[in-house]
């Protein structure tokens, strides 16, 4: 159960940097909904528990250190090769994006330069890239609870000082802008722009759990806290989005209105989560080309960092707006072939123990 719980807190934590933990996603994909991205929430959270128990689960099974010959085992070679190059163009985009996320969270909170934060991000990301898996996994698990804490004190917060009525607030939500067209599509959208940025960093993490059953709890655990912390970040969001309408980091907004202080240590936990998920990223990346811990990778990695730093000066609005959708889109292929997987890969299983018993 122990190592379960790591792993699910560590699938939480490559995820919640880009999935809300600046709440500029949860804002497009459910609160512009309205009511109905509540619906939403809880649709993306029953998606998230199967698909983040099968990833992992699938991972486990395989016993690899790289999403490449797993997504090609599942998929056959045409659509493997597919899935392959979505996520490697998922995960090299989305730390870009965090990248740019970093400095706008230090120039929301501090007013510092938006370069003062995305240089600060890649350093601290290049150094933590040279350090092995499963110190990886531990910083990034390490750091999750801190957000989780703070998303239920501002959930808290913000249910008991909404501002309006319901039909009011509803009102505003449906005029914050979007590039999705309804609440149901959005809902699938954002699971499988998710679930495409955690795939890789969960099928390595599952590789290095020899138990299948706990890696499918851990997966299962992990989905859950996901799909819970969407639904209350969103409601959060909701009481308050007449406040936030307009900033880059909703979260932090709502959060400096309670205090200054709790304002700057939430962009600091803002800041752990950008780097949990840019951290995956990257080194998700890298490791798809070169063998990790090796001299190889270390240069790959060291040129993927400086190249995704002059990427990240397009803007973060911008970039969650038009990327993280055609991502969603593309990884759909994905949660096609996540969602037959277990079932086939257990079929064979019993086929092979028919024939061997």
């Amino acid at each position: 159960m122990k190592n379960a719980l790591i792993m699910g807190s560590a699938f939480v934590g490559v995820i919640v940097g880009a999935g809300f933990a600046s709440g500029q996603e949860v804002l497009q994909y459910f609160t512009s909904f309205g009511i109905m991205g509540i619906a939403g929430a809880i649709l993306a959270t029953a998606l998230f528990a199967y698909a983040g128990m099968a990833l992992v689960w699938i991972g486990s099974r395989s016993q690899t250190n790289s999403h490449k010959e797993v997504i090609y085992k599942i998929s056959g070679k045409p659509l493997g090769m597919v899935i392959d190059y979505i996520l490697i163009f998922t995960l090299f985009g989305v730390g870009v994006v965090m990248i740019a996320g970093a400095g706008s969270n230090l120039n929301q909170q501090f007013d510092l330069p938006v370069v003062a934060g995305t240089l600060l991000i890649t350093v601290l990301v290049l150094l933590a890239g040279m350090l092995n898996v499963e110190r990886v996994v531990n910083i990034i698990g390490g750091i999750t609870p801190f957000l989780i804490i703070f998303v239920l004190i501002i959930s808290i917060y913000s249910f008991l000082t909404a501002e309006g009525s319901l039909a009011e607030l509803d009102s505003i939500a449906k005029a914050q802008p979007t590039t999705l067209p309804n609440w149901f599509i959005s809902a699938i959208n954002y699971v499988s722009f998710n679930i495409a940025v955690g795939a890789s960093m969960a099928l390595v993490m599952g590789g290095a759990e020899p138990n299948r059953k706990t890696a499918a709890m851990g997966g299962l655990a992990g989905g859950l806290g996901i799909g819970i912390l969407i639904i209350l970040s969103n409601l959060a969001i909701f009481s308050k989005v007449g406040q936030i309408s307009g900033t880059d980091m909703p979260m932090l907004a709502i959060v400096d209105s309670i205090s200054p202080v709790l304002g700057t240590i939430m962009s600091l936990v803002i800041f752990a989560m950008i780097f949990n998920t840019a951290l995956s990223m990257f080194y998700s990346f890298a490791a798809r080309f070169s063998e990790v811990e090796t001299k190889n990778f270390k240069y790959f990695y060291t040129g993927t960092m400086i190249a995704g730093f002059i990427v990240s000066f397009l803007g973060f609005t911008e970039l969650v707006a038009y990327f993280y959708p055609l991502i969603g889109y593309l990884g759909l292929t994905l949660i096609a072939v996540l969602a037959i997987t277990p079932i086939r890969m257990k079929k064979m299983d019993k086929k092979r123990q028919e024939v061997t018993g």
